[in-house]
């Protein structure tokens, strides 16, 4: 087991090998990336199962996050700071430690995702075709302006996971992504979740579809 040190953040989501800003203004999350830096600059993103409310909450968890290296830090003159986080690996959670610190502390199992070491297999032609139709025709639903040139000449692998970041579902689905086992069953997930918001949307739902 390896003792990991968690930011609970919902709907923020790291991926092996993808990176993840973040703006860090609590005292325990402050205190937090101080130890990082301290000692190995590792911080575990994990999703919180429900959005949490007040500042002393400790939420139930997920069982699977991933691991992230702080790769860049900004200390802001109030205490605050902006890092940026290299994915690392998932990892299943144990148990939560009786740590003491105002951030809370897991022991975990990495060895469940030893593949995240590795590369992944590029996906089929026409599922890279059929994830970039989809995410053209959400990315208009939505409004977003795409630079699709800069997302052509991404690789496979970062072209799924930066969908999977930015894409606004809810946490179960967030957790989903985070969970699907190859790239390409993460895509096949894309493509689902993205179908189903635009059809939520036309219908008049709420702007953020959420999954049962």
């Amino acid at each position: 087991m390896t003792r990991l040190s968690i930011f609970p953040l919902a709907g923020a989501i790291l991926f092996p090998r993808a990176q993840l800003p973040l703006h860090i203004f609590e005292m325990r999350y402050r205190a937090l990336v101080k130890d990082a830096m301290a000692r190995d600059r590792r911080i575990a993103m994990i999703q919180p199962r429900g959005e949490g409310g007040g500042a002393n909450d400790r939420p139930p968890l997920f069982d699977i996050g991933c691991v992230g290296r702080i790769a860049d830090v900004e200390a802001l003159d109030d205490g605050r700071f902006n890092i940026v986080l290299d994915g690392l690996t998932r990892f299943r959670m144990i148990s939560e430690r009786d740590a003491g610190t105002s951030f809370r502390q897991i022991d975990a199992d990495l060895t469940e995702f030893a593949d995240d070491d590795f590369d992944p297999e590029p996906l089929a032609i026409a599922m890279r075709g059929g994830l970039t139709d989809e995410a053209k025709k959400f990315a208009d639903a939505l409004g977003y302006a795409v630079d699709w040139d800069g997302i052509d000449g991404l690789d496979d692998e970062s072209f799924v996971n930066l969908c999977a970041q930015v894409s606004p579902f809810d946490i179960a689905a967030k957790q989903a992504l985070l969970e699907a086992p190859t790239i390409a069953d993460r895509a096949e997930l894309l493509i689902q979740f993205m179908q189903f918001f635009r059809m939520h949307q036309q219908s008049g739902g709420d702007d953020r579809a959420t999954l049962q």
